[in-house]
């Protein structure tokens, strides 16, 4: 799997559900099993990995010297409010209270999906973020681009 990719609005019901967007449903890896570890994310959202992604990064993360402070930390924030999620019957999924409320979500939500996770935004959160950095997109492209060798690929 070559990663997922897309960006997707969706509207939370009363009890906090949406409907799992069916484009990013096909993009699963099977073996995923449609069950997901969610959590929150780096910047204002919350991070939604699929199952098979969750057990890769876990594995990343067991090899971290916990005797180290600064590695304790990361992994208890990491993990802090970590939910195993799955989509009901009719391809719903249901977003934690705590979660939600964690970072501000509202009823219009924004999934952006890209390589191991689908972040879940709330919508104007996510479009002021964009905005914000849109200015500065040239100048991140070179930082971060500028170094890759073509050679890489």
């Amino acid at each position: 799997m070559s990663g997922l990719v897309g960006e997707y609005e969706c509207k939370l019901d009363a009890k906090g559900r949406f409907l799992f967007p069916a484009g990013l449903r096909k993009q699963l890896d099977p073996s995923a099993n449609e069950v997901f570890m969610m959590n929150k994310g780096f910047e204002n959202c919350l991070s939604l990995y699929p199952m098979n992604e969750w057990d890769k990064v876990s594995a990343k993360l067991s090899k971290l010297n916990l005797f180290k402070p600064k590695n304790r930390m990361f992994y208890r924030l990491f993990h802090q409010g970590a939910k195993q999620l799955t989509l009901d019957k009719t391809g719903r999924m249901l977003i934690p209270t705590a979660l939600m409320e964690r970072i501000g979500l509202k009823k219009e939500i924004m999934l952006t999906a890209y390589n191991d996770r689908i972040e879940v935004w709330d919508k104007s959160e996510y479009f002021q973020v964009l905005d914000e950095n849109m200015g500065d997109f040239s100048d991140l492209a070179d930082e971060v681009m500028g170094e890759i060798d073509s050679n890489d690929e």
